[in-house]
């Protein structure tokens, strides 16, 4: 029976959302007794693994991933936990954790981390072993689990050994998980999980950046292999290897009946006779699961598109000479005033404005519609939430404001308190039940490592540290999606490549569904659609100057989501991996966009990877281009989606620079991203601000590295940096409106108090200065529009609105990450808020608007505005400004800015308290190198 955890500060739901009520108490019970008496996996009796001898971190590496280890549950847990709140074994006890260090982080010392994180040394003491797995009956392969956290540390004397011992875990904690995801990457998710709107919009999410057919996925696979050596065949067996485990483990929990409980409930077994199957996987579906990861955190760029409308926008109301002017300094592609990673001036140019544009392909005004993804619906997919969430799903794909999550903290030994580096960094992936990421140490011939994979990719740990090293990602954005025009001839499916008439490439899914006990969504179906050219998927289509084109995307890393194995293999590998330099050839092998971080026991390091095209000589990145052979990428060869890319020295990259941190913001001078709003207010300025007062004061150590990033991680952006500017503005004279003075004073006390979102006291679940909370909240989108909206014009203004979303507190349900999603403060027009009124107070701004926007450029005009949206804002009550969703009731303050594991199974956790901090994370200090 598993344990029930007692009830904590955590929110527990009792009432489950995503399942109907399609149980009574009685058969429950009913069901229980029937569902317990299957056998539990065998486990060896041996206990004797002791510590790892080649850790070098002396204890001091330490990890965290909420909600807990164990993403899979039987039918009966399931059950259990939807009518009772029954958490099956280490599926939650890393989130108390977690969720404590908000308000913990205060008193906080080295030696209460661990309070709060998990301790990341290598192996298992033997009194700490709770079972031992030898997977498969293998003799060559063991899997140990502690019995604090449950996280496997897979030892195998052989390689073929140690990587099946991955693929048996990774099934053991995820299998449910990675299955959904492999549908997924495929586009097939509706058909095998069920036909919710969430579901439909997901599958069509990614399915529309990456259609691939199986052909395309094993090309992928064939191509890695092939240019990569002895290298590639050895990812190639370590993949079989990993394969073959994961299946082993899916027929043992299949005869043992201890499988994912939600295949009962989607249909796919039957809970009394056992009848049904779960498909083995395959080798291309780590390739389909790849494209999911890919796309969802290391694609930057796009948004070509709607950088053209807003370009045209802001033409159509100035001209074209004052209009360029005004779109080029709201898109601030390489802003004075920006917070840099790599801070010591060094230039690294990619992407920039060119002096004189060539192959610009405008749409004509008023001509552009987006390409439909969906036709042919039926039943539940023709309802208007099905069409939203479609709508929803093509926004989010076509926008260059990627998810752009995680952070970084990382100081030099000549500024911490032993000498020794000190580093505290993970991925902000959003929050799961069960999480996308898993725990796993892997031990075995060429492989050492700890860490976090994504489930069904974890042949190799992805973040995480090696036996003398570590090493984490954020997501970088820069451009290496690009838009084409294809110019389109004989009729509306073929285009003109290099001047023949060439047929588009028709790829389709036809997905429908029924009702289950999963999910209760009625019949329904739809077919999928889209064309492919060489120049990528088409995503529109307009005119040009009278012609008729399709704009396509382009993506380097498009065909070629397999390649990045490399990189990761050698992370892994103790041999190679020795110093600063080797950990950057590392990851110069990562085609995905992410920034790079490293810290051993002497050295720190940085690296910007990405496959970055080199484009032709003229060609704007920012903006739709011919598809004509003068402006393709260099040496660009379709049949393989290959060209010419900048040089590993072209891309960001350091070693032992005093500090570094990165927070999505811009890498380094002269590097633009494709995302906007890289200004002078980025959520990379509160980690700025505080490490380099810890590095000019010294002595830094892992609880004032971690007190520094848990600080900024209850901090509003809007109000440490922007807020007293703004009531600067107010106060330049006597505030006489009694309302708008008592809100100013609310304000002022939240700025004076800190300008954090933290709770009165630990799990009081009400905020310090909520009233002041509120009205920002409220104030923050009317004082934007009142400020911006008058001189742009509802046209430009609406314009930018879709280049750059207005705002993105962690309430709000609009931005990039949506609601309950942890990660906030972006994407929003603070910089502009910034810069522009610092213009109207008459101080000095590098990079500034092109204009004066607030009250026409006037103090007085300006500060009237402010106020009137002020008391506006501050008349909303709770109820209008947290109108409440389907987790929270309206009004609710906490809970609307809480943060929720999203069910991707059958089982529910509390909600926490709201933080800004990656989800994975790591605390590492070494003592020593090998």
């Amino acid at each position: 029976m598993p344990r029930r955890t007692p009830r904590t500060a955590l929110d527990r739901q009792r009432t489950p959302r995503r399942f109907p009520k399609f149980l009574g108490a009685a058969s429950i019970c009913a069901l229980l007794a029937a569902l317990l008496s299957p056998l539990t996996q065998a486990a060896a009796a041996d206990t004797t693994t002791a510590l790892a001898a080649n850790d070098y971190c002396g204890g001091q590496c330490s990890d965290i991933l909420p909600p807990g280890q164990n993403g899979n549950a039987t039918l009966a847990q399931i059950l259990l936990n939807q009518a009772f709140g029954v958490q099956p074994d280490h599926a939650e006890d890393q989130l108390g954790p977690y969720s404590n260090l908000a308000s913990g982080a205060a008193t906080l010392t080295d030696a209460k981390i661990n309070d709060f994180f998990n301790d990341a040394s290598f192996g298992v003491a033997s009194d700490q072993v709770a079972s031992t797995t030898a997977p498969g009956g293998r003799t060559d392969v063991t899997i140990v689990r502690d019995k604090k956290t449950g996280v496997p540390h897979i030892t195998g004397t052989t390689r073929y050994g140690t990587e099946y011992g991955a693929g048996y875990a990774a099934a053991q904690d995820r299998l449910w998980l990675m299955d959904v995801f492999r549908h997924v990457g495929r586009g097939q998710l509706t058909s095998f999980a069920g036909g919710a709107s969430s579901n439909q919009g997901l599958e069509q999410e990614f399915w529309r950046n990456a259609p691939y057919t199986e052909a395309d996925l094993q090309a992928q696979i064939d191509n890695a292999i092939a240019n990569n050596g002895a290298r590639g065949q050895q990812a190639l067996a370590d993949a079989g290897a990993y394969i073959d485990g994961i299946n082993a483990y899916i027929d043992a929990s299949d005869s043992g009946r201890y499988f994912p409980g939600e295949y009962v409930l989607t249909g796919h077994k039957d809970s009394i006779t056992n009848a049904g199957t779960i498909d083995h996987f395959k080798i291309t579906d780590l390739v389909a699961l790849a494209s999911v990861i890919g796309s969802l955190f290391g694609s930057g760029g796009g948004g070509e598109v709607n950088n053209a409308l807003s370009l045209l926008a802001a033409q159509s109301k100035y001209g074209v000479t004052e209009g360029t002017k005004v779109w080029e300094s709201f898109r601030e592609r390489n802003d004075p005033e920006a917070v840099l990673t790599v801070h010591n001036g060094e230039s690294f140019p990619y992407a920039s404005k060119p002096d004189t544009a060539q192959g610009e392909a405008l749409p004509d005004a008023g001509s552009v519609t987006q390409e439909p993804l969906v036709y042919d619906r039926t039943g539940s997919a023709a309802t208007a939430t099905a069409t939203s969430a479609s709508a929803t799903a093509a926004a989010t794909t076509l926008t260059s404001a990627k998810r752009g999550m995680s952070n970084a903290l990382v100081v030099s030994g000549k500024y911490t308190a032993s000498g020794h580096p000190i580093a505290v960094f993970g991925p902000q992936t959003g929050y799961f039940a069960p999480q996308l990421l898993m725990l796993q140490e892997i031990q075995g011939p060429g492989l050492s490592a700890r860490g976090a994979s994504f489930a069904g990719l974890s042949m190799y740990v992805e973040l995480g540290r090696g036996q003398d090293y570590s090493w984490s990602a954020t997501t970088s954005g820069q451009d290496i999606i690009d838009t084409y025009a294809v110019e389109l001839c004989q009729d509306d499916y073929h285009y003109l490549y290099h001047g023949t008439c060439t047929a588009m490439d028709k790829v389709e899914r036809t997905n429908s569904w029924k009702p289950t006990t999963a999910d209760g969504t009625a019949a329904g179906s739809y077919r999928m659609q889209v064309y492919r050219t060489k120049y990528g998927p088409v995503e529109y289509r307009a005119t040009v100057g009278g012609k008729k084109v399709a704009y396509t995307t382009l993506r380097s890393s498009y065909m070629h989501e397999a390649d990045s194995i490399i990189g990761f293999q050698m992370l892994n590998d103790p041999d190679y991996v020795k110093s600063p330099q080797t950990f950057q050839g590392a990851v110069q092998h990562i085609n995905y966009t992410f920034n790079w971080f490293y810290a051993d026991s002497s050295h720190t390091a940085y690296y910007n990877s990405g496959d970055n095209p080199v484009r032709a000589a003229g060609v704007d990145a920012e903006f739709p281009v011919w598809a004509q052979a003068a402006y393709e990428w260099r040496n660009w060869d379709p049949t393989t989606n290959t060209a010419s890319y900048t040089p590993p020295s072209a891309h960001p990259n350091s070693i032992d620079q005093d500090y570094y941190i990165s927070w999505n913001n811009k890498q380094a001078k002269d590097y633009t991203t494709a995302s906007w709003g890289d200004g002078s207010v980025h959520r990379g300025n509160l980690l700025e601000d505080r490490v380099k007062k810890l590095v000019a004061a010294g002595g830094v150590t892992r609880s004032s590295l971690t007190k520094a990033m848990a600080d900024a991680a209850l901090a509003d952006l809007r109000a440490e940096d922007v807020l007293p500017k703004l009531l600067k503005v107010i106060n330049s004279s006597t505030v006489t409106d009694t309302t708008a003075a008592a809100a100013v004073t609310k304000l002022s006390d939240w700025v004076t108090a800190g300008a954090k979102r933290k709770e009165t006291s630990a799990g009081s679940k009400a905020y310090a200065n909520a009233d002041a909370i509120r009205i920002l909240d409220a104030w923050w989108p009317l004082l934007v529009k009142a400020e911006f909206e008058p001189g742009l014009g509802t046209d430009l203004y609406t314009a930018f609105s879709n280049n750059l979303p207005i705002d993105e507190s962690p309430s709000a349900a609009h931005g990039p990450t949506g609601a309950h999603a942890g990660s906030s403060f972006q994407y929003g027009w603070w910089s502009y808020v910034d810069k522009d009124i610092r213009a109207v107070l008459g101080e000095s701004v590098q990079g500034g608007l092109s204009q004066k926007y607030c009250g026409g450029g006037t103090l007085s005009a300006c500060r009237d505005a402010l106020i009137s949206t002020l008391k506006t804002a501050a008349g909303l009550t709770a109820a209008q400004v947290y109108p409440g969703d389907d987790q929270c009731s309206a009004g609710d303050q906490w809970c609307a800015d809480s943060i929720v594991q999203r069910t991707l199974g059958g089982i529910k956790h509390g909600k926490i308290t709201w933080q800004n901090r990656p989800t994975y994370q790591q605390v590492v200090e070494y003592t020593s190198h090998r």
